[in-house]
């Protein structure tokens, strides 16, 4: 069935990991679980969260292409791998965002008093 076809398209993937354009080729056919991962980090986020799961799941596109080719045996491992890089990435955010914060929040060098 089309399930079947999907799960040996994937399990291609994986194994072509280290060949360049594989992670092209598998992030269709994961999309939709790292949406779900994605729904279910950022409901435990703060509720003024400014990522939303779409960007997330593309940043973790962007992560992993640029560092290389994880290194998955399975389905599992390989979602495994996409949501440890989902929360590394939400927690990069909230460092960002924290030192922007204490950044607007530190007055300027004050200015020399005039008599």
């Amino acid at each position: 069935g089309v399930r079947e076809d999907q799960q040996r398209r994937l399990t291609r993937c994986l194994k072509l990991l280290g060949d360049a354009g594989a992670i092209d080729r598998l992030f269709p056919l994961v999309y939709a679980e790292l949406r779900k991962t994605a729904d279910l980090l950022l409901a435990r986020e703060f509720e003024a969260h400014t990522l939303q799961p779409t960007a997330l799941v593309h940043e973790v596109y962007l992560k992993l292409a640029r560092g290389g080719n994880p290194d998955a045996g399975s389905r599992a491992h390989f979602l495994g791998i996409a949501a440890r890089a989902m929360r590394q990435i939400l927690v990069d955010h909230a460092r960002k965002r924290k030192a922007a914060k204490r950044a607007a929040q530190t007055p300027e060098a004050a200015a020399p008093a005039t008599p």
